[in-house]
């Protein structure tokens, strides 16, 4: 089995004892060093090039959220999994915006904590029971926001007669297939040139196949 590198970046000192000694007792990983700050983690992330970093988010100067995105941007092979207090949705979301690959709280079990350093320097992405509750619970509340409505100064009508000219239809042929008259076509026809503020018809297809019609 291969030795996972983890880098740790966090301000107190007896927590980062904790996590040197908790990385001692595993034989798959390997303590590479420590920061007290977001600077010196993104500094010796470059020199040491770790598997993981177990990054805290509150810390004198850079906080652990933006040290993890310069950190994830120079070294994407990088895994951050990040070891915190802070358990509200912005942190979290914020977390994962950033690259995080994970997210577990300071009071989570030695068995737990291992288990996510190993999931992270495997390329997954984990969070801690409580916090992937919370995620399931606020992604599970989210409602599909409606698509902002293609030329909303179109009528219905007028929407649907420049779909059949985005896909190449004639003035009798959009007729023929929206039993129509001609005349009103035309009219329908002008009146979208008009509100699209577009020369001629050829104008409104480029208009139109640019929104995604035809």
């Amino acid at each position: 089995m291969e030795t996972i590198r983890v880098l740790i970046a966090d301000d107190h000192a007896l927590f980062r004892d904790g996590l040197r000694a908790l990385l001692a007792s595993a034989s798959d990983t390997e303590f590479v060093g420590e920061a007290a700050t977001g600077d010196e983690a993104i500094t010796l992330a470059a020199q040491v090039q770790p598997d993981v970093i177990l990054m805290d988010i509150q810390m004198p100067g850079l906080h652990g959220i933006e040290a993890t995105r310069q950190i994830v941007q120079a070294s994407p092979h990088i895994g951050v999994l990040m070891v915190t207090m802070f358990e509200d949705d912005l942190s979290v979301f914020n977390a994962m915006r950033a690259g995080a690959r994970g997210y577990i709280l300071k009071g989570a079990k030695h068995e737990e904590m291992l288990r996510a350093i190993r999931a992270v320097a495997g390329g997954e992405a984990i969070f801690s029971p409580a916090i992937a509750t919370r995620l399931m619970e606020f992604f599970g509340t989210m409602k599909p926001k409606a698509s902002p409505q293609v030329f909303p100064e179109l009528s219905e009508r007028e929407r649907e007669i420049l779909g059949l000219i985005a896909q190449g239809y004639k003035n009798a042929e959009i007729a023929h297939q929206l039993v129509l008259s001609e005349k009103t076509v035309r009219n329908h026809v002008s009146n979208i040139l008009s509100k699209l503020h577009v020369a001629d018809r050829t104008q409104a297809i480029l208009r139109a196949r640019e929104a995604g019609l035809g």
